[in-house]
C-alpha cells in the first residue's frame, strides 16, 4: 500500500509544481490549506502508528538478542560446541537477519511520509502568501485606522480572534522594515517590545526588537529616541557591533543638530517628541483616495444629492420572469442612477455558482490602458473565474434574470465573472468603462471583443461580510455594504455614449469575513433599440 501511495505522491507532486500559489488573493483557495493541514495531521499519525509498531518489533528483537547472549555467554563452548546450536546461531545472523530484521531496519515509511507531506504542502501557504498576508494586515490597519494594540489583541469585527505574540508582532514589523516602510515598522516593533515585557515565556529576544526599532525610529527622524533604544540594547549586549556603530552615528547627529541650531548647554530646542509620520505617495494623499478610505469606514463624506427623492418599488417590466416574482428595486442615487435589487439571487444559486467557479479561480487582472492586455496589479487583490451561459443551468437562469430586470440584451455582454476576495481583498477606485479623452486614451481596451464599450454593470453580492468589503463611489459619497443575494446596478455610459465619470467606484478591503461577488459587464452592441441614443448627459 505504501509503495502505491509513494508512486501516486510523486506523480501528483509533478502536477502540483505547475500550479501558481498566491493563496492570499482568494479566501476560497486559502481555505484549501485547512484540508491540507488536516491531511498532514492524518499522515503524521499514520506514520507515528507504523513507527511505534516497528519500534515494538525492534524492542522485541533487542530483548531476544540480549536474552540469548546472556545465557550463551555463561557457557560459550557448550552453546557453540553443539553443531546444531552453531548452525542456528549462524543462520540467525544471515538468513533470519535478511528475512526478518533487515526490512525492519531499512524501512522506507519515513521517506514515503516525507513525500506525502511535501505533496500536501503544495496546498499550504508559501512565503509569498506570508508577504501578501502581512501587506493585507497593514493595509487594513491604514484603511480602517485600527489601533496596533487592538489588532495584536485580536479585536477585529464582532468576534475576538487569536492574539499575536511578541515574536509575531516582530515579524510584521520586520516585513515593513524590509519594505522600507518605517512607519509600520515602528508601530509593530513597539508593540512587540511592549508584549515582550509582559511575556512569561519569551518568544523573541528583546535585543533583536530593539535593534530594528532603534533604526526604524531614527529613519522616522527620532534620533534622540533611537539613541535611548540603542543604549538599552547595549546594556543587554555590550558587544553588539551594529548597535555600537549606530550609537556613534546617532551621537554625532545630535551634536550636529544642536550645533546647527546654535543652542546652549541646556539643550533647549531639541524636540523630544516621538514622530512617526506615514509617508505615502501623492495619489494616496489625494482627496479621492482619502474619501475612498473614509467611505470604507462607513463615514458620511457628503450629502447624497436629492436624497429625499429616493424610493423603492416592485419592478416587473411586463416580463414573464418577473410577473410572479417582481424585482425589489431600491434607489441609492439618482444622478448617476444606482439601484439595489434585493433578493436578486437565491441561496441555492449562489452555492451552485461558487462550486462551479472555485476550481477555475485565477488571480484577478486589470486591463492595461495602453496595450489592452490583462495583467495583475497590487491594487486589485482577488481571484476571479468566468462562467459561460452554458456552463450550468443556474448561470443561464441568472443571465436571463439580468436581462429581464435591466431590459438590456446580454448577447454581447462579457461572461459572468465570479470574484472571491483574499486577505484584505480590495480593488482601488476605477472605472468600468474605457475612457477616451485627451488625458487618458483607452479606446482600444475592448477592441478585441468588437462589442463596444461597457454600457452598464450588474453586480451580485454572494455573501455577507462581517466587516469591510463595501462598494463605494468617492465622487458622490455612496457606499454599498454587501448583503447576500442583493445586486447593484448602474449605467456606465450616458445615452450619448459618453462615460459617466461619477460612477468611479472601488471595492473596500475585507476586514473580517469572506467576500464573494459576481458581475456582468453589459456592452453597447445590441442595445440600439433597447436603450436608444440620446442627448449628452442623459441617462
Amino acid at each position: 500500500m505504501l509503495v502505491g501511495m509513494k508512486i501516486l505522491v510523486v506523480l501528483l507532486a509533478c502536477v502540483a509544481n505547475m500550479v501558481e500559489c498566491e493563496m492570499f488573493t482568494s479566501m476560497a483557495h486559502l481555505q484549501t490549506a485547512l484540508y491540507a493541514e488536516r491531511d498532514i495531521a492524518s499522515t503524521l499519525r499514520q506514520y507515528i502508528d507504523m513507527e511505534e509498531k516497528r519500534l515494538e518489533k525492534l524492542k522485541s528483537i533487542a530483548n531476544d538478542f540480549a536474552s540469548h547472549s546472556n545465557v550463551a555467554l555463561k557457557n560459550p563452548d557448550g552453546t557453540l560446541g553443539n553443531p546444531v546450536s552453531a548452525f542456528l546461531y549462524v543462520k540467525r545472523f544471515t538468513i533470519d537477519w535478511d528475512r526478518e530484521i533487515e526490512p525492519i531496519l531499512q524501512n522506507n515509511t519515513f521517506t514515503t511520509m516525507l513525500q506525502q507531506i511535501k505533496f500536501l504542502k503544495q496546498d499550504l501557504p508559501t512565503y509569498e502568501d506570508l508577504s501578501g498576508a502581512a501587506a493585507a494586515l497593514l493595509r487594513l490597519q491604514d484603511t480602517y485606522q485600527l489601533d496596533t494594540a487592538k489588532i495584536a489583541s485580536g479585536e477585529l469585527g464582532k468576534t475576538k480572534c487569536a492574539e499575536l505574540s511578541a515574536e509575531e508582532c516582530f515579524e510584521l514589523g520586520r516585513f515593513a522594515y524590509n519594505d522600507k516602510d518605517y512607519y509600520h515598522c515602528v508601530l509593530w516593533m513597539q508593540e512587540s517590545l511592549d508584549r515582550e515585557a509582559s511575556e512569561n515565556n519569551k518568544t523573541i529576544p528583546r535585543k533583536e526588537v530593539l535593534d530594528y526599532l532603534g533604526y526604524a525610529t531614527a529613519m522616522q527622524g527620532n534620533i534622540q529616541h533611537a539613541l535611548s533604544l540603542t543604549n538599552e540594547l547595549l546594556k543587554i549586549d555590550p558587544y553588539h557591533e551594529r548597535a555600537r556603530n549606530n550609537r556613534g552615528y546617532y551621537q554625532r547627529m545630535i551634536k550636529e543638530e544642536a550645533k546647527s541650531r546654535k543652542m546652549g548647554d541646556d539643550g533647549e530646542g531639541i524636540s523630544h517628541e516621538i514622530k512617526n509620520k506615514r509617508h505615502i505617495d501623492d495619489y494616496r494623499n489625494s482627496n479621492e483616495f482619502l474619501t475612498y478610505e473614509s467611505l470604507c469606514r462607513g463615514e458620511r463624506t457628503q450629502k447624497v444629492k436629492d436624497e429625499e427623492k429616493l424610493s423603492c418599488r416592485y419592478k416587473h417590466n411586463n416580463h414573464p420572469l418577473l410577473l410572479l416574482r417582481p424585482a425589489k428595486e431600491e434607489d441609492v442615487h439618482l444622478d448617476p442612477w444606482i439601484v439595489i435589487y434585493h433578493d436578486a439571487m437565491l441561496d441555492g444559486e449562489i452555492q451552485t455558482i461558487k462550486q462551479i467557479a472555485t476550481p477555475k479561480l485565477n488571480r484577478a487582472t486589470v486591463q492595461n490602458a495602453k496595450t489592452g492586455a490583462l495583467e495583475t496589479a497590487n491594487y486589485r487583490i482577488s481571484k476571479s473565474a468566468w462562467l459561460k451561459d452554458d456552463d450550468h443551468e443556474v448561470v443561464h437562469r441568472v443571465n436571463k434574470r439580468i436581462e429581464a430586470i435591466t431590459g438590456l440584451t446580454l448577447k454581447t455582454a462579457e461572461e459572468l465573472q465570479i470574484a472571491n476576495y483574499g486577505l484584505g481583498g480590495h480593488y482601488e477606485p476605477h472605472f468600468d468603462f474605457a475612457r477616451v479623452n485627451k488625458k487618458k486614451e483607452e479606446k482600444d481596451a475592448f477592441k478585441s471583443l468588437g462589442t463596444g464599450n461597457r454600457i452598464a454593470t450588474f453586480l451580485f453580492y454572494m455573501s455577507d461580510v462581517e466587516a469591510g468589503g463595501a462598494t463605494v463611489f468617492p465622487y458622490i459619497g455612496v457606499k454599498l455594504f454587501p448583503k447576500k443575494g442583493a445586486a447593484a446596478f448602474w449605467y456606465n455610459l450616458y445615452k450619448s455614449g459618453e462615460g459617466i465619470y461619477n460612477t468611479r467606484h472601488a471595492a473596500c478591503p475585507v476586514l473580517v469575513g469572506v467576500k464573494w461577488v459576481s458581475n456582468k459587464w453589459i456592452h453597447e452592441r445590441g442595445q440600439e433599440f433597447l436603450r436608444p441614443c440620446g442627448k449628452k448627459f442623459e441617462e
